[in-house]
Parts: structure tokens; sequence; C-alpha cells
């Protein structure tokens, strides 16, 4: 099955409408990381990543710990407790020197309301992440470690995004990309010596992802 890369979020950068939620508003530096907040929190907020970025994790009752994501400037999270989420099911943590901007509930659900442009904005994000949930399901179901870890590369280095003159991914250890991927951080060793030597991917300070790594995830 040929993998294609996620559908790339829509860019949204809503600032002039999220100036007009000044209830209750709160933004707050976090060095990286450091918890926004934890598994099992009271989720009364929204949050928005104004400068940084942000990994969202879980941990099993056994104590196993998965990362589910992550989130970059610009892009909300903490949004379920709109849907009626009453506690957080995941932690959210700065991997980055990082700005956030929590807005509550209520305010958000005002605004949703009565600023058409923001609601449809919003929607479309929504939708967008939704359709990206469901491409690394099946990225899970039925591709390779390998082909999930190629993946998971290009997407962390924004890949095809416009703006984006350098593939570079901020430094993220082996067992979090292990964690991301479902597999052993000794499988994510291999593999990702595997793509160094034939190019697709080069340390210089930082991982320098090239575009020839799509071939590990178009090739069937």
């Amino acid at each position: 099955m040929i993998a294609k890369p996620a559908k790339r979020i829509p860019d949204i950068k809503p600032k002039a409408l999220l100036a007009r939620v000044t209830e209750g508003r709160t933004v707050s530096s976090y060095q990286r990381k450091e918890v926004i907040f934890a598994q099992g929190d009271p989720a009364d907020v929204v949050c928005y990543v104004q400068k940084g970025r942000v990994r969202l994790s879980v941990v099993s009752k056994q104590g196993k710990e998965a990362v589910v994501g992550f989130v970059n400037a610009d892009q909300f999270f903490g949004e379920a407790c709109l849907a009626g989420q009453q506690l957080r099911m995941s932690s959210a943590t700065a991997t980055e020197e990082s700005t956030i901007i929590q807005f509550p509930k209520r305010a958000m659900m005002r605004l949703l309301h009565t600023d058409a442009k923001f609601s449809e904005l919003f929607t479309a994000y929504l939708l967008s992440r939704n359709i990206q949930y469901e491409e690394e399901l099946v990225d899970q179901l039925f591709n390779s470690s390998e082909k999930r870890l190629a993946r998971i590369l290009l997407m962390l280095a924004h890949f095809g995004k416009e703006g984006t003159k350098e593939p570079v991914i901020p430094k993220i250890s082996q067992e979090v990309l292990a964690g991301m991927v479902g597999t052993t951080r000794s499988r994510v060793s291999h593999f990702m010596n595997k793509f160094r030597k034939l190019g697709f991917i080069h340390y210089n300070g930082g991982l320098l992802v090239h575009s020839s790594l799509l071939n590990v995830v178009l090739h069937d």
C-alpha cells in the first residue's frame, strides 16, 4: 500500500480574531521540557502556540508513555474541551522555548458563535487535523516501521510547507521517535543510520531531511 504524505493543516494565523478574546486570556512562556498541562488535569482552556513547539503524549495504566504528536507555531491544541472533554487525555510539554496563549472554554465558544470567519477557519483546521489522524491510523495498520519513520520525519520537517527553506528538525530523541512510530529505539537507530548512508538525512547541528526521503514513503 502506498502511503501519501499527510495533508498539511491549513496555516491559520488568526491573530486579529484571537485578539478579540480578552476574557480570561493568558499568555505564558515555557522552557524546554516544561509541562503545560498534564494528563488528568481539568480540560477548561484551549491553547494556541504563538511561538515554539509542543509535544503531546499519553501514559498507560502500566506506565508506558507514547507520543501522540507535535503542535507547531500558529496551531491549536487542547480544543477537545469544546466537545465536552472534562479531563485532559494527554500531557502537553514544550520541546523548546515556547509562548502559549490560553483561552477559557466559554470565551472560545462565544467567539465560535459570534465570529463567522473565525468559526470557518477553526472548523477547517479541525477537519484537516482529523484527516491527518485518519492517515496516521492507516499508516500504523498497513505500513512498515521504516515507512512510518520516514513519513514522521517528513512531517516534522514541514516537508512541502510554503516558506520552509531548510527542512531541519530540532533536537528530538530516538526514544521519542520510537514512541511515535510504534517500534523500538534500536529499530529507529537502524533506520536512521540507513537513511543517513543513503543520503536521505544529514546531521549538521540539527537533523536535515532531504526530499529524497519521500522515496521511502512512496515506494511500494
